[in-house]
């Protein structure tokens, strides 16, 4: 026999896709469309946020504002009332300010000690007026008087506790005694100026006082005052006269 031929198999792939018929642009039809349509993906879509603006304001803070003008209306009608009382009470009772006067100044002692330091020991007659018809003076523990020569303090003391009434002169005697430092200088001091006649001492007082209003005692306030005093001595056991006396008091909490 002759050369033989080699005959070779041809393999059908089954599972090859058949393809589609060419069909001229434009004429597609409508199964063709719905295929596409099924495999193309959706469009995106893209969600802007909303924002609501409102124009009130949040109710805490709302609370807050509300709270804070009930006190200060609470307040303001507060020192009104206060204010309204006050000038009520001061024209029925029309208080008046406590008269006070140094009628007399005596040296019971003014000497040198041992350590150079200076003794001194004043009996000062203060005559205290209370001029109101409606209003008593409690006068309290804690009272302070002191005699002050050039910003240094010669001698302090005390008033004593007492009522005064309505319409009331009352004379007090008071003992002030003290210690000072380089007594030797203030001494020389006061004899120069004891040669001029006239010798500056100041009065200072600090006395705590309760108001009496009726049957109402009020609450403690202070009398705070200077007494300027000239005298034409300060010789030990002598009477001093007193030339010229200014005082000036107020009240103080």
């Amino acid at each position: 026999m002759g050369d033989h031929q080699k005959i070779h198999p041809v393999v059908v792939d089954v599972e090859a896709r058949p393809t589609l018929p060419l069909v001229p642009h434009g004429s597609s039809s409508s199964s063709e469309k719905g295929i596409l349509s099924q495999n193309r993906p959706p469009p995106l879509r893209h969600t802007i946020p909303v924002i609501e603006s409102s124009n009130h304001p949040p109710k805490k803070r709302i609370s807050c504002c509300k709270c804070i003008c009930c006190s200060i209306t609470l307040l303001f009608l507060l020192i009104f009332t206060l204010v309204i009382t006050g000038v009520i009470l001061c024209l029925i009772f029309q208080p008046k300010l406590p008269k006070y006067s140094v009628d007399r100044l005596k040296i019971s002692d003014l000497s040198l000690n041992f350590d150079m330091s200076l003794y001194a020991k004043f009996n000062v007659k203060i005559t205290a007026t209370n001029p109101n018809e409606k209003i008593g003076i409690y006068y309290e523990k804690g009272s302070h008087l002191s005699v002050w020569y050039s910003n240094t303090r010669l001698c302090q003391g005390t008033l004593p506790k007492f009522y005064q009434g309505h319409r009331n002169t009352t004379v007090l005697n008071v003992a002030l005694t003290g210690q000072t430092q380089y007594g030797n200088t203030l001494i020389t001091a006061l004899q120069e100026q004891q040669q001029t006649g006239r010798i500056p001492l100041d009065l200072k007082v600090d006395v705590p006082v309760s108001i009496e209003l009726g049957r109402l005692k009020l609450r403690k306030v202070r009398i705070l005052g200077t007494c300027l005093l000239i005298v034409d001595s300060l010789s030990a056991n002598n009477l001093i006269s007193i030339k010229a006396s200014t005082c000036k008091f107020r009240l103080g909490l």
